[in-house]
């Protein structure tokens, strides 16, 4: 059964679009969801144990990505890096490998820095309070709010989507997430709840929780809402209207050509793979992949037999679609057509590309590099390949 309101309905009366919570009603509003996450929280790894620096890890790895595919990964980043020490003192190669499938690699690199800010900085110790925490490399202000409210208990507002849906559609507002006025409205609606319930980091949490299994972008559960007798957009029958959709950046095209090189030698049992190192910024930045060019449009496959310094056209291996936040990636996966790369030159290669820094790695230890998951994919389907043909 759903969680009431308190007893009676006017204990939280349904604002208009203009007007937000009073005390109040922010209390009210507080202890309904309150009640109903200690019911209905879900058993995640980082709820299981509350630290700064288990906080920090998992709102950096949740940021842009489902929980279902955090978990697995924070466990494995946790064993690795037990601590903001470890991590500090950890390679950023290592923290990238670790964050193979996460995507959004900066978000690895910036809290690998924030790390280090924590140990130069701060003693070894994540700070508790939002203003410090904004000081960190990659915390923003709803990180910072997230932590320092829900590990610390300080009244820090949070908004991230899951909190804006929610709040859009309680009390009708009309705008989109990135709208100046719509962000301030949440913003302001936010601190007036942390100011007035009793447990300011549990109804962040719950809030989130409540966007998330409940106030759904699509189909949401209105029935098991805690809050919905006083919700504007369900007693209107319009939630579909609230938040405004978010306009989309336009979207560009990318071909990227890939070569593939396999190797076998008496001296290892594994096969190896040729790798480059991504340049220092941009799309996954000083990440390992296999040789490739990147043109706005598909190349002839004579040019891309010249360009990769090639003594006849490479094989087609596979083509896979990737899509980032603002690009659609073509991958044109091909190997060398040479029997076990007597033909092939690595030298004209790595010229031909303008000598990045590339190293032959076993294909079985790949886990021990920063990789995408298209490329490691790509590997993984040119060294079944090459298994079979040997």
């Amino acid at each position: 059964m759903p969680v009431q309101i308190m007893s009676a309905q006017e204990d939280i009366i349904s604002p208009s679009e203009e007007s937000l919570l009073d005390p109040r009603q922010a209390r009210s509003f507080g202890e309904a969801l309150t009640l109903w996450f200690k019911q209905a929280a879900r058993d995640l790894p980082w709820r299981r144990q509350r630290d700064g620096y288990r906080a920090l890890v998992s709102e950096a790895m949740l940021q842009q990505t489902q929980v279902d595919r955090v978990k697995e990964p924070f466990e494995r980043f946790m064993t690795r890096f037990p601590d903001v020490l470890a991590l500090a003192d950890g390679s950023e190669e290592d923290v990238l490998a670790l964050w193979q499938g996460l995507g959004y690699y900066r978000r690895a690199r910036l809290l690998h820095a924030a790390a280090q800010v924590i140990r130069d900085q701060h003693h070894g110790v994540v700070p508790q309070d939002a203003a410090t925490l904004l000081t960190l490399p990659g915390v923003g202000r709803y990180t910072a709010g997230a932590i320092a409210s829900i590990v610390f208990g300080e009244r820090a507002p949070i908004v991230d989507g899951n909190v804006a849906r929610v709040f859009a559609r309680f009390a009708t507002r009309s705008g989109r997430p990135g709208d100046r006025d719509f962000d301030a409205w949440c913003w302001t609606l936010a601190s007036s709840v942390a100011l007035n319930v009793a447990e300011p980091g549990v109804v962040n949490e719950a809030i989130m929780e409540l966007g998330a299994t409940v106030c759904r972008k699509h189909d949401p559960d209105c029935a098991h809402c805690p809050v919905r007798e006083a919700c504007l957009a369900r007693a209107s029958g319009e939630t579909a209207l609230y938040p405004e959709v978010r306009v989309r950046a336009t979207r560009t095209t990318m071909h990227h050509h890939v070569l593939v090189c396999i190797r076998r030698t008496t001296s290892v049992s594994a096969p190896e793979v040729l790798l480059v190192q991504r340049p220092e910024k941009g799309l996954w930045a000083r990440m390992w992949q296999p040789p490739s060019l990147e043109s706005k449009k598909e190349l002839m496959s004579g040019t891309v037999t010249s360009r990769f310094a090639l003594r006849r056209e490479p094989l087609d291996l596979q083509r896979i679609e990737h899509r980032t936040t603002h690009r659609d990636i073509i991958f044109h996966v091909t190997r060398p057509d040479v029997a076990r790369m007597t033909e092939f030159s690595e030298a004209d290669l790595l010229t031909a590309l303008g000598s990045p820094v590339s190293r032959w790695h076993l294909a079985d230890r790949l886990d021990e590099l920063g990789l995408s998951n298209p490329h490691r994919r790509m590997i993984d389907v040119a060294v079944s390949e090459s298994t079979d043909q040997s």
